[in-house]
């Protein structure tokens, strides 16, 4: 049974204009099934709260060897471009070349006309206006929204 169901049976052992128990075996019975429902889902949350942290911690484990794996490839292939010189190097098992590119450096972008500058789009400041709703102050376009969270532990 869901704990809609088993709420819906708890109300059909009470007699709701009266508010008398009707059967008193059956309403024990299904509040303890109630119960053990409930603590059945909040272990199952804690279950898979753990499971969750653990698989954070490997994704960053493998952030952390996928970034060192990256680093060791870019200085072996500054090593490479050092060590080639900019000549090409090719064999049966691999291929170096050399592309050029460009890129563009800013020295000062104060310096730059208008054309060239990109902005963001505003952000409000939450910290900012939930102080000035805490103190009493009135934020056009805000309100202070409470909200109920679950713990389980």
């Amino acid at each position: 049974m869901t704990l809609y169901q088993i709420d819906q049976a708890i109300l059909g052992c009470i007699d709701l204009e009266t508010g008398e128990i009707i059967d008193k075996e059956m309403l024990d019975q299904l509040e303890m099934d109630r119960e053990a429902k409930i603590e059945n889902v909040a272990c199952w949350i804690k279950e898979l709260k753990a499971e969750a942290e653990a698989l954070k911690a490997e994704k960053m484990a493998f952030a952390k060897r996928q970034q060192v794996a990256e680093n060791k490839m870019e200085s072996l292939k500054k090593y490479l471009a050092y060590a080639l010189n900019g000549q090409a190097y090719k064999s049966t098992r691999a291929s170096v070349t050399f592309r050029k590119s460009q890129s563009v450096e800013v020295a000062d972008i104060w310096k730059l006309d208008e054309n060239y500058l990109r902005y963001k789009e505003p952000e409000a400041d939450k910290t900012a206006i939930k102080e000035a709703l805490k103190a009493g102050q009135t934020v056009a376009g805000a309100t202070l929204v409470e909200n109920t969270s679950v713990i389980i532990k």
